[in-house]
C-alpha cells in the first residue's frame, strides 16, 4: 500500500517507520528540513518498545502531487485542518484518510478539508514518543491504536485500514463507538498534559507527587463526570484507576504539551484540558480544575513569543 504521513514528528515518525518496515511505500512529509534530509539520506531509525530498526521512506517537505491509498494526518490538533488541505494533492478516488490527534475537535476541520465520507479518526494510547535527533525516533510503548469512522466510511474499509496497522506490529482495532474511544483517551490526557507541562515532571513523577498527583486525579474525575453527563458510553468505572493504569505504562514519558513547552512553542492544550470546560457547558456543569489548568498553561505560553517563559 502507498501511505502518506502528514507530520513526521515523534508520533508520525513511529507510524512511518513501522509501516515502512512492514513493506509499505511510505511518503514521510514534514516541514523540519534536517529531519527530512536525514530520512532521505540514511532512512528513519525507530528505537524503543518495537525494537531497533532503520526503515526506508520517501521524505518530503511538502505533499507531492501523487495519489496514495491512505493518508495519515499526524500533526498537532491545531494544524490538522491545514495539513489535510495540503494533503488534497495526494487524494485519489479511493484514498482513505486517518487523522490521529489528542483531544477533541480537530477531526471536524479535517473533514471539512477532505470530505467526511473518506475519514477515519484514530486514537493512539501510551506511546511516549520523542525525537532524539533528525532521522531518529524513540518510543517507550505502543499500547493501542483504535480507529472509528468519522461519518459514513464503510465498515470493511475501516477494518482494512486497521489490518494494515496490525500487520505492521501495532495493537490496532476498528471500533464502533468513536465518541467513547475519544473520551476514554481524553480522560487520560487531561490527567497528565497540563500537570506535566506546568511542573516539568514526567507522567510517573506526577503520579507519585502527593500535591500534583491530587490535581491530576481531579482533572480526570472532572472529565469523567462531564462525559457521563453528556451520555457518552465510556467503559470507565473508576477514572483514577483508569488514568493510573494508563500512566503506569509510560511512567518515564513526557506528554506532548510538556515537549512543546521545552521547545518554547504553543501546545494543543485547547483540544485537551481546554476541551473539558467547553463540553461541560453543554451539560450545564462547571469544570474549574481543567479551566484553571488550561489558563495556567496558556499564560505560560503567552511568554514564549516575548521571551518571558
Amino acid at each position: 500500500m502507498k501511505i502518506a504521513i502528514m507530520g513526521c514528528g515523534a508520533m508520525g515518525s513511529v507510524y512511518a517507520g513501522l509501516l515502512a518496515a512492514a513493506g509499505h511505500d511510505v511518503l514521510a512529509i514534514d516541514h523540519w528540513a534536517e529531519h527530512v534530509e536525514a530520512m532521505a539520506a540514511r532512512g528513519l531509525r525507530v528505537k524503543g518498545a518495537s525494537g531497533d530498526r532503520v526503515a526506508r521512506v520517501r521524505a518530503y517537505r511538502e505533499a507531492p502531487a501523487e495519489p496514495v491509498d491512505l493518508i495519515i494526518i499526524a500533526v498537532k490538533a491545531a494544524q490538522a485542518g491545514s495539513a489535510a488541505a495540503q494533503a488534497r494533492a495526494m487524494l485519489g478516488p479511493n484514498t482513505s484518510v486517518l487523522t490521529i490527534q489528542n483531544g477533541l475537535g480537530s477531526a471536524d476541520s479535517v473533514a471539512q478539508a477532505i470530505g467526511a465520507e473518506r475519514l477515519a479518526v484514530g486514537i493512539a494510547a501510551a506511546f511516549g514518543a520523542s525525537l532524539p535527533g533528525p532521522g531518529h525516533v524513540h518510543h517507550n510503548g505502543m499500547s493501542a491504536v483504535r480507529m472509528g469512522a468519522y461519518a459514513d466510511m464503510p465498515v470493511r474499509r475501516l477494518e482494512d485500514i486497521a489490518k494494515v496497522w496490525s500487520d505492521a506490529g501495532f495493537n490496532a482495532q476498528a471500533v464502533d463507538n468513536l465518541a467513547a474511544m475519544q473520551w476514554e483517551k481524553l480522560i487520560c490526557n487531561v490527567a497528565y498534559s497540563a500537570p506535566c507541562a506546568l511542573t516539568g515532571l514526567t507522567v510517573g513523577a506526577v503520579m507519585d507527587d502527593p500535591h500534583v498527583g491530587a490535581v491530576s486525579q481531579s482533572a480526570a474525575i472532572e472529565a469523567w463526570t462531564v462525559a457521563r453527563a453528556l451520555g457518552v458510553p465510556i467503559q470507565v468505572a473508576d477514572p483514577v484507576e483508569h488514568v493510573r493504569a494508563f500512566g503506569d505504562r509510560i511512567r518515564g514519558a513526557k506528554p506532548s504539551v510538556l515537549l512543546d513547552h521545552e521547545r518554547g512553542r504553543a501546545s494543543e492544550i485547547d483540544y485537551i484540558n481546554g476541551a473539558i470546560p467547553a463540553q461541560a457547558r453543554k451539560a450545564g456543569l462547571p469544570a474549574p480544575v481543567n479551566e484553571t489548568l488550561t489558563r495556567l498553561v496558556k499564560q505560560r505560553e503567552s511568554g514564549f513569543a516575548t521571551g518571558r517563559a
